[in-house]
């Protein structure tokens, strides 16, 4: 049952031009095979009794398990929901991958299929070429297997690529704390110019600026040593920086993307994050450059940024 504090969420905005209206929050990404698909689908449904309106998932997550749990908790749910999948292999038939994903989804249509990671040129340009995924993707479209296509892409010249074809309904990218300033400065408003939607991931840097992980909750292999008290001992605090959920989800807020996907995997997530949209308050230049700065400390130590082509600017 839903907690009395967490705020209902309602509709707020086109994205792009597929004409839905999406909640400024989206959920996505939740699969643990430690968990089992009852009570990960009942948190999904959680954050869809609050309001969002946005479910991603993608078959790698978990080998496929994240539809499965997707596909369960959006039933009763699906004329609300604006459902996204992603083809993982771009070079092969895209028809039995999206075949494979409606099966474990139990539904006959995704509202959006994407092509997961697509992050070099040369490989938008296989996706582009006569017979190429896009293509595909528009076959599997006309036997109402998907509505909309679009891309997740880490590069921001592939994006850039992508907005200008006119191809993409909807273009996934990171937007964070923690993210390469060309996806604020030249993606995110050449996307709003084009109208194609936005979907951010990485508000949190996949968990490295609110914990001590190289990402998703993995352990670090290797911890700075702890500080001593006055008396000698090993301190049990942890060493390395932290954001709060509040200064990474205002920030991602205050860019503005159309919507942003956040993993919400527990309850408690779940609260802490409705709290902040529901209060949320732009925040002024020097708000936006400390946290900037306090996460660029807070991802040391932790391993790789993937999301970055390169180092930040």
């Amino acid at each position: 049952m839903l907690s009395a504090n967490i705020s209902r969420f309602k509709p707020r905005r086109q994205l792009g031009k597929t004409g839905f209206n999406a909640t400024q929050l989206g959920i996505g990404d939740i699969a643990d095979k430690k968990i089992t698909v009852e009570q990960c689908s009942a948190t999904i449904r959680r954050a869809l009794k609050a309001g969002l309106n946005i479910v991603d998932t993608a078959p790698c997550y978990e080998d496929g398990y994240s539809e499965t749990v997707v596909g369960k908790a959006i039933k009763g749910f699906r004329d609300k929901v604006f459902l996204i999948d992603k083809i993982d292999n771009h070079n092969d038939p895209v028809e039995p991958q999206i075949e494979a994903s409606l099966a474990r989804l139990q539904t006959n249509m995704a509202d959006l299929f994407v092509l997961h990671a697509l992050d070099t040129l040369e490989g938008w340009q296989n996706a582009v070429k006569p017979g190429g995924a896009f293509e595909q993707m528009d076959s599997c479209r006309k036997k109402s297997m998907l509505r909309f296509r679009g891309i997740s892409s880490h590069n921001p010249d592939v994006l850039q690529t992508a907005i200008l074809s006119g191809l993409c309904d909807v273009i996934m990218f990171p937007i964070g704390p923690y993210c390469d300033s060309r996806f604020i400065e030249i993606i995110l408003p050449l996307a709003k110019e084009h109208n194609v939607g936005t979907v951010c991931f990485k508000t949190f840097g996949a968990g490295k600026l609110l914990g001590d992980t190289p990402g998703y909750n993995q352990p670090l292999q290797q911890r700075p040593r702890g500080k001593f008290s006055s008396g000698g001992e090993e301190s049990a605090e942890p060493t390395l920086p932290h954001l709060s959920v509040e200064q990474c989800l205002n920030y991602t807020l205050t860019i503005d993307p159309d919507v942003a996907l956040l993993g919400l995997c527990f309850t408690n997530e779940q609260d802490a994050a409705f709290e902040v949209a529901r209060n949320f308050k732009p925040l002024m230049p020097p708000q936006m450059e400390e946290i900037k700065t306090l996460a660029a400390e807070a991802v040391k130590d932790k391993g790789d940024c993937w999301w970055n082509p390169k180092k930040i600017q």
